[in-house]
Order: structure tokens, then C-alpha cells, then sequence
């Protein structure tokens, strides 16, 4: 059974779990937020798409 998630979902759910267990303060996941929107729109955007797909196929090709 494959399962698919998106990753906003993902981090999301993760940045609401840092908030309520690790004490991760609301201001900071808002710059975390403002610096994902930043990098989205710089140079270096391509790169990161390519690197996180890359990983996600690595991650998918692992079987158990």
C-alpha cells in the first residue's frame, strides 16, 4: 500500500507538533514561514525542488 502526502501537509503537521511539544514559539514559525516564501522566490528554488525530489524518490525506492 503506497501512501502519498504532500509535503506542505508534512511540514505543517511538523511545525504544529514543535509548537505544542518542543516550545517552538508561534513568532518563530512565522519567520520560518516568511523565509520558505523568500527562498520560493530566489534563484535558488530550482535547486531545492530538485534536491527534495531527489530525496523523495530515494525514500520511495526503499522497500521492507
Amino acid at each position: 500500500m503506497a501512501l502519498s502526502i504532500s509535503a506542505v501537509v508534512l511540514l505543517a503537521i511538523i511545525v504544529f507538533l514543535l509548537i505544542k511539544k518542543s516550545g517552538l514559539k508561534a513568532g518563530h514559525a512565522i519567520v520560518c514561514m516568511l523565509l520558505g516564501f523568500y527562498l520560493a522566490s530566489s534563484t535558488i528554488a530550482p535547486t531545492i525542488s530538485e534536491l527534495t525530489s531527489n530525496i523523495a524518490g530515494m525514500i520511495g525506492s526503499i522497500s521492507f
